[in-house]
């Protein structure tokens, strides 16, 4: 973890979709550590309560700031929260969902939520996070995608494209800021066991128990390869690097199998 200037000054971390999952537990290794923390989430009762047991149980600030980050009044309040605060240290863009169906019988606005979402969120608030961090020549940028960002399938379009496009995000801007002191990260799950699935209505019987992680696993991975000044995107685990290695050199045809049996549940 990045240390403090002394310890009279704790540094920061701001998680979206901080309430379950994946952000969850970002949440409660960051407090863990010692990082004051900002929690963004939508459900303001949900998101207080747990403001409320991650200061009382790790001894920090835990803020709660509920938006709704599809709705770019709220995206860009939150923006402005992050550019305001001078200890910020970490920046965890999780906030995301899945759908089921095709394109076509798929509301549009539910999909231009999906991509304000996953892309215009991560993209506004790594734009305001940048300056202070590179003036403090510090600081972690954690963007989840996806082992799905590899890949496409039907009943997914917007799914794989914004995961896609959130990972190239992430390694071009890697690359920017490279001498600055700013890590980057895309964060690459395959399937996680949080309320993803079942928010989405998503059928995950046909999945394998091997093909199972949790999502603790999948955080702390992450964690100590950025700490590590790791390579910039994460996969976790060795099943699904091997996933991965497949979706990328293994010809297109050869794929459309396993697309059509897993395609439908992502993480």
């Amino acid at each position: 973890m990045p240390a403090a200037d002394s310890d009279s000054i704790r540094l920061v971390a701001l998680v979206t979709g901080a309430t379950a999952g994946i952000g969850r537990v970002f949440a409660q290794r960051l407090a863990a550590s010692g990082h004051d923390l900002i929690l963004v989430a939508r459900d303001s009762v949900r998101l207080a309560a747990f403001a409320d047991e991650l200061a009382l149980q790790y001894g920090v600030n835990a803020e709660a700031l509920s938006a709704d980050l599809s709705r770019d009044d709220d995206m860009r309040r939150v923006a402005d929260r992050i550019a305001r605060e001078s200890r910020l240290t970490v920046l965890v863009n999780n906030a995301g969902f899945g759908s089921k169906g095709k394109l076509v019988n798929r509301p549009v606005a539910e999909q231009a939520t999906m991509v304000e979402l996953h892309v215009m969120a991560p993209m506004v608030h790594s734009r305001a996070a940048l300056p202070g961090m590179i003036e403090r020549r510090r600081g972690w940028i954690i963007n989840v995608t996806s082992v799905a960002s590899f890949t496409y399938s039907a009943g997914n379009v917007n799914y794989c494209a914004t995961k896609a496009f959130l990972r190239a995000f992430s390694e071009a801007l890697a690359l920017e800021v490279a001498d600055s002191g700013v890590r980057v990260q895309a964060l690459c799950p395959g399937f996680t066991r949080t309320e993803f699935h079942d928010r989405a209505g998503m059928d995950t019987s046909t999945i394998p128990r091997w093909l199972w992680l949790d999502a603790g696993r999948v955080v702390d991975d992450s964690l100590a390869q950025i700490a590590a000044g790791g390579p910039v995107v994460c996969v976790p685990s060795k099943r699904f690097k091997l996933i991965v290695l497949l979706l990328r050199f293994v010809p297109q045809w050869m794929q459309r199998p396993l697309r059509s049996r897993y395609g439908k549940s992502r993480t």
